[in-house]
């Protein structure tokens, strides 16, 4: 089972469900007033690096909102594959701040759109068949990633909380970031269900009145900003492209781009892992379908960052830490949330008045953020790293991404290798776990397989499988009769469940190993309509003697099997058994 403690006993509604239409309104857009400084802040680096206009640098603030508003609603309402049907950010990648600088400064934006375009290619692929990396990009890399991603943020949340104008009292910039803390704090710990909802802008409010009384908010900068308005500049890459773009510069940026991409998607699946488990009220087996979509609309995402000309996006782990926090997960929050940060690129007023916070009160918001971020992380990290082997990918990833985000190890190389793309801890550590994930794999013992037909007359097969599954690998009679029986439930619980008329020629294809003295089979057929996990952890609420038949696979799968694991994916369902040893 994976997923973890269950960290949401105080969810007041889950993402299936309808919530008050004032409070939907409420907290998403309180999302998005605390998502602009994040949509705003990654472009604007990006585009000074590179040597941009502020006209054009106003042009991909604009756009980049606009991308992320569409994409963030697409994943409250999803369109096919596409989105993940979860409360989800979109933003500009931080990860993406060094590659899009160099891509500006080499090209311009026709090059940095080209390059955009051609690696969300990869997005459009894993998504397609994201069951064939299955044993690589686990819960535990991506657990690991969500642990790192307080690391990376950490470093910029540190620099804001003492970015205070010289000739202020040195204790503007703690009292600011402190009240923010304490006031977040302090609700989340002692408040009710309902008076969490408000801790977020209520932390704000009140860093924000402590820094006025410092002198600390820039009034003037709301006053100067107009109500609605359009960029004064347009995207300017069509002209360029038409040109052509400099090939050279093209295929030396492009390998950085595809390792950037590679990791906005585990980062992508972290976050679409960590927002499920966050959003329903009682423990659910990892559904990777929603994964698929996420991943899908986070290509979907960049060729539109490209069409607009502005920086790669990727999904974001900051709702799962605001679910945790107000306890509201239902799905039109991300409506509301989405057309919320289209309709606030069309109002630097209201834009205006999150920008004038001071840094020190953003500090301190981010400081409890990411720490929910971490915790959410671990959690799924340690359900997963049952073993020394995967509790040592854990903490080798995580230490190295650590070392090398803080310049202690090899700080030269690490400093020029693909741009500086491995001075981040999300870079660094989630590319060690996958390699060292790789290298088990590679490894491992080699598999033996059967190829059948997903039906009861396939039966005789596998039990012939199972036999000789016992003869190579040496076990006693009652190993193999113990596998035998589990074989043959999990068959019957796989025909219960599919989706299309029996007779149809559908295809099985089992898979087994040894694994730490056990016995691993792996069950591979078309996807089907329900979780075997989620039916297992209910099977004492059937109320009907049919439901009780029904069920009869399930309660011996439960009783002859260690661990039973199922993944669920839009092209195939992947049933894992783990059966000890009999003493």
């Amino acid at each position: 089972m994976a997923g973890g403690a269950n960290p949401r006993q105080q969810l007041i509604y889950q993402v299936d469900e309808d919530a008050p239409r004032r409070l939907i309104v409420g907290v998403g857009l309180q999302y998005a007033l605390l998502s602009l400084s994040s949509m705003m802040l990654m472009p604007a680096v990006a585009f000074r690096a590179g040597g941009a206009s502020e006209a054009m640098l106003g042009w991909a603030v604009f756009a980049a909102m606009v991308v992320s508003g569409a994409v963030t609603a697409l994943h409250a309402r999803p369109l096919g594959r596409f989105g993940a049907g979860y409360v989800l950010t979109v933003a500009p990648a931080s990860a993406a701040v060094a590659v899009t600088a160099d891509a500006l400064n080499a090209g311009g934006v026709a090059l940095l759109a080209l390059l955009t375009a051609t690696a969300s290619g990869v997005q459009f692929l894993f998504s397609w068949r994201m069951s064939l990396l299955r044993r690589v990009l686990t819960p535990t890399v991506s657990g690991t990633a969500l642990m790192l991603i307080p690391v990376t943020i950490i470093p910029v949340a540190l620099g804001l909380a003492d970015d205070v104008p010289a000739g202020y009292p040195d204790a503007a910039a703690p009292a600011c970031a402190g009240a923010a803390i304490l006031v977040i704090g302090g609700i989340l710990l002692l408040g009710t269900p309902r008076l969490r909802v408000w801790a977020p802008i209520a932390g704000l409010v009140a860093g924000s009145s402590v820094a006025a009384y410092f002198g600390l908010y820039d009034f003037d900068r709301v006053a100067e900003a107009t109500w609605f308005g359009l960029p004064t500049q347009g995207p300017s890459h069509y002209a360029a492209l038409a040109d052509g773009v400099d090939i050279e510069a093209f295929a030396g940026l492009l390998p950085a781009f595809l390792l950037l991409f590679l990791i906005c998607t585990v980062r992508s699946t972290s976050s679409s892992l960590a927002i499920q488990t966050v959003s329903w009220r009682e423990r659910r087996a990892l559904d990777f379908r929603p994964v698929q979509g996420t991943i899908a609309a986070d290509g979907l995402a960049n060729m539109a960052a490209a069409v607009g000309g502005t920086m790669p996006t990727t999904a974001h782990s900051g709702t799962a830490s605001r679910t945790l926090m107000t306890g509201i997960a239902a799905r039109p929050v991300g409506l509301v949330y989405g057309t919320a940060l289209i309709l606030l690129a069309f109002c630097p007023k209201v834009v205006a008045v999150v920008l004038a916070l001071p840094a020190p009160v953003f500090a301190g918001y981010l400081t409890v953020m990411v720490a929910n971020v971490f915790i959410i992380g671990l959690r799924m990290a340690v359900a997963e790293a049952a073993d020394h082997r995967q509790g040592l990918i854990v903490g080798l990833s995580f230490w190295m991404g650590v070392g090398c985000q803080y310049g202690f190890i090899f700080p030269d190389f690490v400093a020029t290798f693909a741009g500086g793309m491995l001075k981040s801890a999300l870079t660094t550590g989630g590319l060690i776990a996958i390699g060292l994930t790789g290298l088990l794999l590679a490894t491992a013992p080699r598999r033996q397989r059967l190829e059948t037909q997903l039906a009861t007359a396939a039966l005789p097969a596998l039990r012939d499988f199972v036999q000789r599954l016992a003869e190579r690998y040496g076990w006693s009679p009652a190993m193999a009769r113990r596998l035998d029986a589990v074989s043959e439930e999990a068959l019957l619980t796989l025909l219960q469940d599919e989706q299309d008329p029996p007779d149809r020629n559908r295809r099985l294809l089992v898979a087994a190993h040894t694994e730490g003295g056990s016995a691993v089979v792996e069950f591979i057929a078309a996807g089907g309509q329900e979780n075997i996990e989620d039916r297992l952890a209910v099977l004492g609420e059937a109320t009907t003697s049919e439901a009780a038949e029904r069920d009869v696979s399930l309660r011996l799968l439960r009783h002859l099997a260690a661990e039973v694991s199922h993944r669920q994916y839009h092209d195939v369902d992947v049933l894992t058994l783990r059966v000890a040893v009999p003493s």
